[in-house]
């Protein structure tokens, strides 16, 4: 029986897991050996794969709450989460590059974290990304070749059989989205008449080079979500040494000296600290880990002293480098109602901007339902029947930044994304929009179109507004305290934080660039990465106390 079998398993194993879970919440200890902050798409691999050390004892904090809800569960309800109390609804500072709009940055907040709440595509990154990776960590570890094995090892692929590049029989159920829409189907026919390959998958081959289309790779089984928390956590929770805590804010990380040695929280309505023996993990995503860390005294220290916060590490990295990615949606109205299937994006294509480019920097997705930005729908109300081309660019080169508002928990963050203030990202964002315009009027796309509603053909100039008006955010919100070896580095190979002990980064933060793609699959990556860091530490450390060698 795989997690996936016993994660969606038995009413016993069910109960059995309820008053395991109580019992543990209501004996909660004043220190754990590993706390681990978010049960987003990395924090789930973390927790569990240290829950797997014999006699170790894992806490893992999740500020929001429980995940049972249908529309986490039904994957074509995925957009109901989005502003919802599932949802963080951050929202970046108006800019001048939007024309003044402060744009929405969703990210999940509960059980799950945005695995939960997305859209349910698994896209590797590309070969490209890891090898930059590993080049700016200094670590071949971190390469293209060590974590296609690292994928083939997690897998448990249902797709066609492909040994050079998939896994069998691994935690992470994959497979391509089934049965899938024909319009779908449709939209490779019309990547493939604009001279774009079609490829079985998005993550073999075609990842390693110039691009292609291809229906996604789902995760979804027997028609419902499996969320990261679902397939890692879930069914070790009925164990004794893994305590998982929803409703619980991490508001800072505790030191003695440079050394970190536990967690202040605010779990049902009050204030507690509780302690770890030897590691405290943040996995709270691109911006509540670089709030929390300048909440802790880790961080730029002129930005600390602005608020009184004690400077533990000066780190001016931390909250630099945000990057994500951007999209805007083409529109057209259909003559018949379409009904969604599986998540409702099932086709994707990557492709290049600019032929002289040396990997894909757009993304063209098709959403079997209108998607305008607000902007967009005020003066285009969108169609009662229709479907989208999501225009996406993988490539910014835009960066923005975080900033405290104030030292408490409660504060706000002040959010600049930079959105769109390269001139670059304009022209491929332009491009990227042309070229669904190009596929969406194909001729194997004209049966489900009555026609173009947004943007249709437009001069140059109107194009530069409608796309500064249509960009919203493709929720891939990664990179604020990256790993690298420069002075802006926050983390280093091994994820471990700058100069301060027993404190790293596992999450989309510490990305020196964003992946091309969705960023699920590189999280669950970055989180296995962390694991095995962590595990060869501890069983060292063990294996060293055992000798009598002190540590």
């Amino acid at each position: 029986m795989n997690n996936q079998d016993q994660g969606n398993g038995s009413e016993v194993f069910l109960n059995k897991v309820k008053a395991n879970q109580a019992n543990l919440k209501s004996n909660l200890r004043s220190s754990y050996d590993f706390i681990v902050c978010g049960s987003g798409s990395s924090g789930s691999v973390v927790a569990r794969r240290l829950a797997e050390i014999e006699n170790a004892s894992v806490l893992l904090l999740e500020a929001g709450g429980l995940d049972e809800i249908a529309t986490v569960s039904e994957p074509n309800q995925w957009p109901l989460n989005i502003g919802s109390e599932r949802d963080w609804a951050f929202a970046a500072h108006p800019s001048r590059h939007l024309n003044g709009r402060s744009m929405g940055l969703p990210m999940g907040k509960l059980l799950g974290g945005g695995s939960s709440i997305n859209a349910m595509i698994w896209s590797r990154g590309h070969k490209s990304d890891w090898d930059f990776f590993a080049e700016e960590s200094g670590d071949p570890s971190w390469s293209y070749e060590s974590i296609l094995r690292t994928y083939q090892r997690i897998e448990d692929w249902h797709g066609s059989p492909d040994p050079s590049y998939r896994g069998t029989g691994g935690t992470v159920f994959v497979q391509p989205a089934p049965d899938p829409h024909p319009m779908a189907l449709a939209m490779l026919v019309g990547a493939k008449s604009v001279g774009i390959p079609v490829f079985d998958s998005p993550n073999g081959i075609m990842v390693e080079g110039a691009g292609g289309s291809s229906i996604v790779d789902t995760r979804i089984r027997n028609g419902k979500r499996l969320s990261i928390f679902r397939t890692y956590i879930f069914p070790y929770m009925d164990r004794p040494n893994l305590t998982v805590l929803p409703n619980t804010l991490v508001s800072k990380v505790l030191f003695e000296g440079k050394r970190a040695t536990g967690v202040e929280v605010v779990h049902e309505g009050k204030t507690i600290r509780i302690g770890a023996g030897h590691e405290v993990i943040l996995s709270l995503g691109a911006f509540n880990t670089p709030k929390v860390l300048m909440q802790s005294g880790v961080g730029d220290q002129a930005e600390l002293q602005r608020f009184g916060i004690p400077l533990v590490q000066h780190l001016p990295g931390v909250g630099q480098n945000f990057q994500d990615h951007i999209a805007a949606s083409c529109i057209w109205e259909s003559e018949q109602d379409i009904v969604m299937r599986n998540n409702g994006c099932e086709a994707t294509v990557f492709w290049k901007s600019d032929p002289s480019l040396p990997e894909p920097d757009v993304q063209p997705l098709l959403l079997e339902f209108p998607y305008p930005s607000p902007d967009v729908a005020g003066s285009y109300p969108p169609p009662q029947r229709g479907w989208s081309l999501f225009a996406t660019l993988i490539r910014p080169k835009s960066t923005g930044y975080i900033r405290l508002t104030g030292p408490a928990p409660s504060d706000p963050l002040e959010i600049h994304s930079n959105t769109l203030a390269h001139p670059d990202d304009v022209r491929a964002l332009i491009r990227s929009v042309e070229l669904c315009r190009e596929i969406g009027n194909s001729a194997a796309l004209r049966p489900f179109a009555k026609r173009e509603v947004v943007p249709g053909k437009l001069p140059a100039s109107q194009m530069d507004q409608f796309v500064r008006n249509a960009a919203v955010s493709y929720c891939h919100e990664t990179c604020t305290s990256k790993m690298g070896r420069d002075a802006m580095s926050v983390v280093d190979s091994h994820l471990k934080v700058y100069g301060v002990e027993n404190l790293r980064i596992a999450d989309g933060s510490i990305m020196p660039r964003i992946t091309t793609g969705n960023t699920m699959a590189p999280c669950v990556v970055i989180g296995e990465r962390a694991a095995e860091i962590i595990k060869t530490r501890h069983r060292a450390s063990s294996e060293a106390i055992s000798a009598g060698i002190p540590r």
